[in-house]
C-alpha cells in the first residue's frame, strides 16, 4: 500500500473526504519539526495541527506558524 492508498483508506475509515487530506502540508511540517526540534515532535505536531484545524484554523497558516516555531527553536539550539 502506498501513501495515497493509505490516506484514502484512512479517510474512508474516519468518514473524511480524501480531497481534504493535505499530505504534503503535514509531511513538510513533520519534516521541519523532526529536523529542527526532535523526531517524536513530528507526529505530535501533526496531531496538534489537526486539532487546530478542527477548531477552525486555516491549515496552511497553522502549519506555517508551527514551522516557524520549529525553525526558531532549532536556530536557538545551534552552537555559535
Amino acid at each position: 500500500m502506498n501513501l495515497t492508498e493509505w490516506t484514502a483508506a484512512a479517510c474512508a475509515e474516519l468518514g473524511l473526504d480524501p480531497d481534504d487530506a493535505n499530505t504534503k502540508l503535514v509531511l513538510d511540517l513533520a519534516r521541519d519539526v523532526a529536523h529542527n526540534v526532535v523526531r517524536p515532535g513530528a507526529p505530535v505536531s501533526a496531531y496538534l495541527l489537526g486539532l487546530a484545524v478542527g477548531r477552525g484554523a486555516d491549515p496552511a497558516a497553522a502549519a506555517a506558524r508551527l514551522t516557524a516555531l520549529a525553525e526558531r527553536v532549532g536556530a536557538a539550539e545551534q552552537p555559535e
